[in-house]
């Protein structure tokens, strides 16, 4: 498996979470670092955000909702099988040129029958009992027993080919007498007709098979038989077989015309192509099975196969986190990924790790696009017009068009060397972009919750801190109850301690906020109080510099 590189950002992705993952794909693909690197996202995007990435011409970048490797992603899709009406020649040559020990078994539709293994190729060679009739009955087609010597067929005709029967081997190697004899005993037992007689260059052996009633006739060696043999073969309905290998050769070519379906294990384990290896390796090792079909979770038809041995050690979804550091906010299966890389600028969490050194870059700025942004101008090289548009909007949605307290210096110098390069007027550029869909006038209550919202950890407490950025808030207090409830639910579903949510004013810079949970730390938010579960925050407009060290504090001094 050739595992992909994704940059992704956080969980309810906002602007710069998604803007700085194209950014940052863009280059890595740009110095060839990376040159599969592809953005991607684990939520939906905000009306902002499709307007930006729609004015920039780019496309809306993939979703993955888990990174954990899956086995459809490491499965062996150029599979080596066998049918389950191929004989013992025909699997045991596939599986010699593949140097495979271990082969699916399909039906004619395609549907997996069975395992086959080396080991249970030889129950086809080798009889089970060792003395009497057995060890000389083979159950086996004659159609394929032909189909393997590449005889020639005479005489009768033969049955279907599917049509198997026990045939008794006996070959005409002793005198005429013996022969005879024992043929005669075969027809006063009642079994002759189950006899397939094994014979090179003798006429007479061939008539006494006939006579008696034999099933089959197998001349070796390419030895000729007479018109009459063959016409008495027809009016006896005995089949006649030439084949070019001697006697010794042919009768052992016999065996290997049996099919697997006898000997393939009938009962066995299929993995979906949807279940993460992480949980394979455990619940796989102990089965006493060493090749699993992998079939399609939608369809169910086989699209590969895995080995025991490709779970020793499976190759991880390589990923680049940007805007975030914490596992909590990022996507599903981080923790079996490989994380190559993070960019960021909010607070260390602490419960990132990785197995290898790797690249941390985190910086109190306004923005992660304003980083991303950087490191172009570092390596003196321009992004596409289309990429810096992205690059801007991101530090225009995070520092509210370098208003808000979170602003440094290098972002306004990024959003001016950027806007330059994007073709566009920062001003009139941030203005289009908070005109654009208010979700508190449009959106469902779970959609103005989960547009922006991280889930942090602290001092033990589970805390979500939503916020939604407005032009005005003259449609809040219509919404409030709607609101009110749905942030309600969303604590007691989620079992969180703190649930809150800031509706941001980008032009008189307040905020109101709703708030859910413990009553000992809302009690303590260094907000104005208007009741039990709605506050004003004059000058608040930043989760990260202003939301967030509130509500920590507040906790602090409940505990």
């Amino acid at each position: 498996m050739k595992t992909p590189f994704y940059v992704i950002g956080h969980k309810n992705p906002d602007t710069d979470a998604i803007c700085s993952a194209i950014g940052y794909a863009a280059l890595l693909r740009c110095v060839g670092e990376q040159p599969k690197a592809e953005a991607a996202r684990c939520g939906e995007l905000s009306q902002r955000t499709k307007w930006v990435l729609e004015r920039a011409g780019l496309e809306v970048p993939i979703l993955l909702t888990d990174v954990r490797v899956k086995a459809g992603m490491i499965c062996h899709r150029k599979v080596v099988k066998v049918q389950c009406s191929d004989t013992f020649l025909t699997a045991y040559q596939r599986m010699l040129k593949a140097e495979v020990r271990c082969v699916p078994v399909e039906d004619q539709d395609g549907n997996v029958r069975g395992i086959l293994r080396y080991f249970d190729l030889l129950k086809l060679l080798l009889p089970e009992d060792t003395e009497g009739l057995s060890v000389r009955t083979v159950h086996v087609s004659l159609a394929k027993l032909c189909d393997t010597l590449k005889a020639h067929t005479l005489g009768a005709s033969l049955p279907e080919l599917d049509l198997e029967e026990d045939l008794i081997l006996l070959v005409g190697a002793s005198s005429q007498a013996t022969i005879e004899r024992r043929l005669r005993k075969a027809k006063e037992d009642g079994n002759v007709a189950r006899f397939l007689v094994i014979c090179g260059d003798r006429p007479i052996v061939q008539r006494y098979a006939i006579d008696h009633g034999a099933r089959a006739l197998l001349v070796t060696g390419d030895n000729p038989i007479s018109q009459e043999i063959l016409a008495h073969a027809k009016r006896q309905g005995t089949v006649v077989l030439s084949c070019s290998q001697d006697t010794a050769s042919a009768s052992t070519l016999i065996r290997c015309s049996r099919t697997v379906r006898h000997v393939m294990q009938e009962h066995f384990d299929t993995i979906l192509s949807n279940q993460p290896v992480s949980g394979l390796r455990k619940s796989l090792s102990a089965k006493d099975q060493d090749l699993f079909p992998v079939a399609d979770h939608a369809g169910g038809k086989m699209v590969g196969v895995i080995a025991k041995s490709d779970l020793v050690n499976p190759p991880r979804i390589r990923l680049a986190l940007v805007d975030h550091n914490e596992y909590a906010q990022a996507v599903n299966g981080v923790e079996e990924a490989e994380v190559t890389e993070v960019i960021d600028h909010h607070r260390l969490a602490g419960d990132l790790v990785s197995r290898e050194p790797i690249r941390y870059l985190n910086e109190p700025v306004g923005s992660t696009c304003t980083l991303v942004g950087r490191k172009y101008f570092h390596r003196g090289l321009m992004p596409q017009p289309a990429v810096a548009m992205c690059l801007c909007a991101g530090i225009v949605s995070d520092t509210l068009c370098l208003t808000s307290p979170t602003t440094t210096l290098l972002d306004r110098e990024m959003l001016t060397w950027l806007s330059g390069v994007a073709g566009v007027d920062p001003k009139q550029f941030s203005e289009e972009f908070f005109a654009v869909g208010s979700l508190i006038a449009n959106g469902t209550p779970e959609e103005i919750i989960n547009a922006d919202r991280k889930e942090f950890t602290e001092q033990g407490m589970l805390i979500s801190i939503s916020q939604v950025e407005e032009r005005d808030l003259h449609g809040f207090e219509a919404r409030r109850d709607e609101l009110e409830a749905a942030l309600r639910k969303l604590c007691v579903t989620r079992k969180y301690d703190l649930a809150i949510l800031a509706v941001t004013d980008v032009a008189l810079h307040h905020s109101m906020i709703l708030g859910m949970g413990r009553e000992s730390a809302l009690a303590k938010l260094p907000f104005d109080r208007r009741d039990a579960h709605l506050f004003h925050a004059p000058g608040v407009v930043s989760r990260k510099r202003q939301i967030f060290p509130a509500v920590c504090e507040a906790i602090q001094v409940t505990n």
